[in-house]
């Protein structure tokens, strides 16, 4: 791969850019290719949260867990959560629990399935050492600057 700048240079570049850049071109790829078959990205975070809960969740209880990704461009997720109903991969009880329907759980798993791909296609020529560095110093880089992050 050929970089923008020599070592020197980049040492000098912004961050805020290069950071801001890379999460661009992730996320636009990411969003391409749910869209190609058939859902957004907040809608497959949300049959994630389902299947991976212990106990059937509430819909407070995915937006919970989800707000954090607002930042992301998601400004209505219990709209993304109708969809998923309306899509029939959700069923919602009178208490508000929700629950991945039997073609619900299919299709997570080809969204499981593609961002598998989509992740061994981001990391092709990384070794795992070089991202842990990578994350290690994008969490200091949030610490230094007084920012909060999580990601489960």
């Amino acid at each position: 791969m050929e970089y923008s700048h020599n070592d020197a240079a980049l040492a000098r570049q912004p961050i805020g850019y290069w950071s801001w850049a890379a999460s661009d071109a992730v996320v636009t790829r990411i969003r391409a290719v749910l869209a190609g078959i058939g859902t957004t990205q907040p809608q497959a975070w949300i049959l994630d949260r389902i299947a991976q809960a212990e106990v059937p969740p509430t819909r407070d209880g995915v937006t919970g867990v989800l707000s954090g990704y607002a930042a992301a461009g998601i400004d209505d997720l219990d709209e993304e959560i109708d969809a998923t109903v309306g899509r029939g991969w959700v069923t919602q009880d009178a208490d508000g629990h929700l629950e991945l329907t039997a073609g619900g759980k299919d299709f997570r798993a080809r969204v499981a399935a593609t961002q598998a791909e989509l992740w061994q296609e981001r990391h092709r020529d990384i070794p795992d050492e070089e991202y842990v560095i990578t994350l290690k110093v994008l969490q200091r880089f949030i610490h230094n600057t007084g920012g909060h992050a999580w990601h489960h």
